[in-house]
């Protein structure tokens, strides 16, 4: 009888652990009162239009210097930069961190008499204070090169000041950019 009795008590606890799967394998939907798709879930976060105008300076390393020379461009290694910054915040969750993504076209060398386009691809993050750090791929006429930004930005109001600092890589040799500007909030 006590072999019997064992037997019977593992197919039970078999049959409990099957149940138990099945139960636990099923769809969400199945669970549910409400027959039909599962609602979709509301937008974490809208997008925000942060675009506005940069201005700031680069210093040219030796090499950047001696690149645009050999095409026949003579700059100090001090120059300005003017240009617009298109920014799209694209996620932000409850606390407040925030992914974006910029382009950020620039004219660099007005106070020399020159107008030398530059174009710049940014992917980062700012955290709820302010705090900023990017990376993406510069075109400029020294050629290709990636850039890394970091910054913050300050606010006030619906006014937003970014100060950031951009350390961009190429062949040449570096350039260290100051940057600043403002945006209003929409």
């Amino acid at each position: 009888m006590f072999i019997h009795r064992n037997r019977t008590v593992r197919a039970l606890a078999r049959t409990l652990v099957g149940t138990a799967c099945l139960l636990f394998a099923m769809p969400a939907e199945s669970w549910s009162q409400t027959p039909g798709p599962a609602p979709i879930p509301p937008r974490v976060t809208r997008e925000i239009n942060l675009s506005g105008p940069r201005f700031g300076v680069t210093m040219l390393s030796p090499g950047n210097v001696d690149a645009l020379n050999e095409r026949g461009i003579t700059v100090r290694p001090l120059i300005s930069q003017f240009g617009w910054q298109f920014e799209r915040r694209l996620y932000t969750n409850g606390d407040g961190l925030t992914a974006l993504t910029e382009w950020v076209p620039l004219v660099t060398g007005l106070d020399q008499g020159l107008a030398l386009p530059s174009l710049n691809w940014i992917v980062g993050v700012r955290t709820s204070s302010g705090t900023e750090f990017g990376i993406g791929p510069n075109l400029s006429p020294t050629g290709t090169g990636l850039v890394f930004v970091a910054g913050v930005t300050l606010r006030s109001g619906a006014l937003n000041v970014p100060l950031n600092v951009a350390v961009t890589s190429s062949k040449s040799g570096a350039r260290v950019t100051f940057l600043t500007g403002f945006n209003l909030r929409r």
